[in-house]
C-alpha cells in the first residue's frame, strides 16, 4: 500500500517536473519567437542581418538539445535580451553613420559606388589630342575653301595674297601666345570674358558677353553653318546655284545636329571633333599633293610675276586681313574650356604652338596648289574654290573634295558650339547672363541650357544672311576685344604682379598684337567709313542699359519673375546648378 502510494506520490511529480519543464520551454520558446521577430524587423529594414539570424538558429538548436534542463532558461532569456540590445544598437549606429553588423560589407560596396558618384560640373575630359583638335578642326573650317576669293581681291595680285596668309598666321600665333599666359594665369574657362573681368572690372567683362554671345558666336556659327549648306547642296544643282531656301534649310538642320551632339555627351563632341579634324587634314594633304605634282609638272605660270598689279590701298589691306584672319579664326578656342583641360599649365601652350603653326603651313600650301591649277580671275569667278580644283586636278574622283569640305565645315560647326556654349555657361554663372544658362545637365554633365541657346540664335542670324556681311562685321567686333584682352596682359603684369604665370609671354608681343588690333579696327573704318561699323558699335554699347539695372542693381522684380521660369525650364531640361568646385 505505502509502495502504491510512493509510486504514485512519484509519478506525480514527476508529471509535475514535466509539465514545469514544459512551461519554461515555453518561456524561452516565446523569448525565442520574440527575438525571432525583433530580428525579421531589422532584416526588412537593413537587408544584411544574416549573422542574428545565424545566432538565433544556433540558440534554438542548442535549446533542443538541452531540454529538460531548468538552468538554461534565465541564461536562454539573458542571452535573447543581450542579442536584442545589441541589435537596437548596431541598428542605431547603422542610422548614424556608424558601423553597422555589415559595416565592412557596406564598406566594401560603398567605396565603387564613391568613386563613380561626380560632382555636377564640367569634367575634365579634354587632353592634349583633343585639344589640339579643337584648335586645328576650328580653324579649318569654311574659311580656306570661301575666304581665298575675297583675299585675293582685296589685295589685288598672288604674290600679296600668299604674304596675308603668311601673315595672318604669324599674327594667330602670336595672339595665342599671349593668350597661353593668361590661360595658364587665370585657369578659368570662358576666354576673354574672364580675362577682361579681372583686368577691367564687370562692365567691360559684360560688355564682351553682351555682345559676343548675342552677335559673335552665333553668328560665326551661322556663317560655318551656311558654307556647310552650300557645299552640300551645290552637287544637286549642277550648272546653277542652289535655292537659297534649300541652302538655309540645310543649314538648320546642320545646327540641330550639332547642338544634340554637345548636348548628349562631353566625349561624344571630342571624338566627333577628332574624327572630322582628321578628314579635313586628309583633303587637305591631297590638295598639297596634287598642287605639288602640278608644280613639278611646270604650272608655274601664275607664280611667276606674283606682285604685279597689287593693291596699296590702306583699307583693302585691313580687309584682306579680316577674310584671311577669319579662317584663322578659332586659334584661341581652347582658352574658353580651360576648366575641362587636363593639366591646362601643360597642354594649352603645347597645343597652340602644335596646332597654328601646322594650319598656317597647311594654309599658305593650299593657296599655292589652288595657283597651280587656277589663274587668279578663274578662282575670283569660283563659287567654291576648293570643288573647281577638285573638278580640275582631280577627275573622276572630283567628288572627294566636296564631301571632304563638307565634314571639314561641319567639324568647325562642332568646335564652334562646343566653345560657344562654354562662354554662354561661365557668363550666366557669374550674374551677367540669365541664371539657368549656367545650369548643367544632370545625366550628361553638359551646358545644354547654354548650346541651346546660342544654336537658337545661330538659327535667326541665318534667315537675313549674306555671308561676307557677316564676315566683316564678326571680324570688325572681334579684333576690338582681341586687342583689349591683348593689352589686359600689360595690364596685369603691373596690377595683378601675385599671380602665378607658368608661361610668360614676351611684352613686346603683346604690345605688337595691341597694335595691330588697333589697326585692324581702324583701318577700314577710315578707308571706306560704313555705316554697319557705326552699328556694331551702338549695339555694343547698348549692353549698358541692361547692365545698370539687371546686373549692378539687381532689381527684385526681375527675380520674382524668372524665378518661375527657371523653374519649369529645369525641370524640362533635367538641369541643375553646378556644384561650387572651389
Amino acid at each position: 500500500m505505502c509502495l502504491c502510494v510512493q509510486t504514485f506520490d512519484w509519478c506525480c511529480t514527476s508529471h509535475h517536473i514535466k509539465r514545469d519543464l514544459r512551461q519554461q520551454h515555453s518561456m524561452v520558446a516565446t523569448h525565442e519567437n520574440t527575438a525571432w521577430q525583433q530580428h525579421t524587423m531589422v532584416t526588412a529594414q537593413h537587408g544584411n542581418c544574416t549573422t542574428h539570424s545565424t545566432n538565433i538558429i544556433g540558440h534554438r538548436q542548442q535549446h533542443k538539445g538541452q531540454e529538460g534542463r531548468d538552468n538554461n532558461t534565465s541564461r536562454k532569456a539573458a542571452t535573447t535580451g543581450d542579442m536584442d540590445e545589441d541589435s537596437m544598437r548596431k541598428r542605431k549606429d547603422m542610422f548614424n553613420g556608424g558601423p553597422g553588423p555589415t559595416s565592412n560589407m557596406s564598406a566594401s560596396h560603398s567605396k565603387p559606388a564613391e568613386e563613380d558618384v561626380k560632382a555636377t560640373v564640367l569634367q575634365k575630359e579634354v587632353g592634349l589630342l583633343s585639344g589640339i583638335c579643337l584648335i586645328v578642326g576650328t580653324m579649318i573650317g569654311s574659311g580656306i575653301f570661301v575666304s581665298p576669293k575675297a583675299v585675293l581681291l582685296e589685295t589685288g595680285a598672288v604674290g600679296p595674297c600668299l604674304c596675308v596668309w603668311a601673315a595672318c598666321g604669324v599674327l594667330a600665333t602670336l595672339g595665342a601666345l599671349c593668350y597661353a599666359e593668361l590661360g595658364t594665369m587665370i585657369t578659368k574657362s570662358g576666354g576673354e570674358y574672364v580675362y577682361l573681368m579681372e583686368a577691367y572690372g564687370s562692365v567691360m567683362a559684360y560688355l564682351y558677353s553682351w555682345s559676343t554671345i548675342m552677335v559673335l558666336q552665333p553668328s560665326a556659327f551661322a556663317i560655318i553653318a551656311l558654307s556647310f549648306a552650300e557645299y552640300t547642296s551645290t552637287p544637286f544643282y549642277a550648272g546653277c546655284t542652289p535655292p537659297i531656301v534649300v541652302t538655309k534649310c540645310l543649314a538648320v538642320v546642320c545646327i540641330f545636329l550639332i547642338v544634340s551632339v554637345n548636348c548628349l555627351s562631353v566625349k561624344l563632341a571630342n571624338y566627333v571633333q577628332n574624327f572630322f579634324t582628321a578628314a579635313k587634314l586628309l583633303i587637305i594633304l591631297v590638295i598639297i599633293v596634287s598642287g605639288i605634282v602640278l608644280l613639278a609638272q611646270g604650272n608655274t605660270e601664275n607664280l611667276s610675276n606674283p606682285f604685279e598689279g597689287a593693291s596699296t590701298s590702306f583699307g583693302s589691306i585691313g580687309l584682306a586681313f579680316y577674310n584671311g584672319l577669319w579662317a584663322y579664326d578659332g586659334w584661341n578656342q581652347l582658352n574658353f574650356i580651360t576648366e575641362e583641360l587636363k593639366n591646362p599649365n601643360r597642354n594649352l601652350p603645347l597645343a597652340i604652338i602644335i596646332g597654328i603653326p601646322l594650319v598656317t603651313v597647311c594654309y599658305v600650301l593650299v593657296n599655292i596648289a589652288y595657283f597651280s591649277a587656277m589663274t587668279p580671275t578663274e578662282l575670283l569667278q569660283s563659287p567654291a574654290v576648293a570643288v573647281t580644283f577638285g573638278d580640275r586636278v582631280l577627275y573622276p574622283l572630283s567628288w572627294v573634295v566636296p564631301l571632304f569640305v563638307i565634314f571639314s565645315t561641319f567639324g568647325a560647326a562642332n568646335g564652334s558650339c562646343f566653345t560657344a556654349g562654354r562662354l554662354t555657361y561661365v557668363a550666366g554663372r557669374e550674374g551677367h547672363m540669365v541664371k539657368i544658362l549656367s545650369y548643367i545637365s544632370l545625366k550628361r554633365l553638359t551646358p545644354s541650357p547654354a548650346l541651346i541657346f546660342n544654336g537658337i540664335l545661330a538659327v535667326f542670324y541665318i534667315i537675313p544672311a549674306d555671308i561676307n556681311t557677316l564676315i566683316n562685321f564678326f571680324s570688325f567686333a572681334l579684333w576690338a576685344f582681341y586687342g583689349l584682352t591683348a593689352l589686359a596682359l600689360i595690364v596685369m603684369r603691373f596690377t595683378r604682379k601675385e599671380l602665378k604665370r607658368p608661361v610668360k609671354c614676351p611684352m613686346p608681343i603683346a604690345v605688337l598684337v595691341v597694335i595691330v588690333s588697333c589697326y585692324l579696327v581702324l583701318a577700314p573704318i577710315i578707308d571706306k567709313p560704313e555705316l554697319e561699323y557705326l552699328y556694331c558699335t551702338i549695339f555694343i554699347l547698348s549692353g549698358l542699359l541692361l547692365y545698370f539695372p539687371f546686373v549692378h542693381r539687381k532689381f527684385s522684380w526681375t527675380r520674382r519673375v524668372m524665378r518661375p521660369i527657371t523653374t519649369y525650364l529645369q525641370l524640362l531640361m533635367e538641369v541643375v546648378p553646378p556644384d561650387n568646385n572651389e
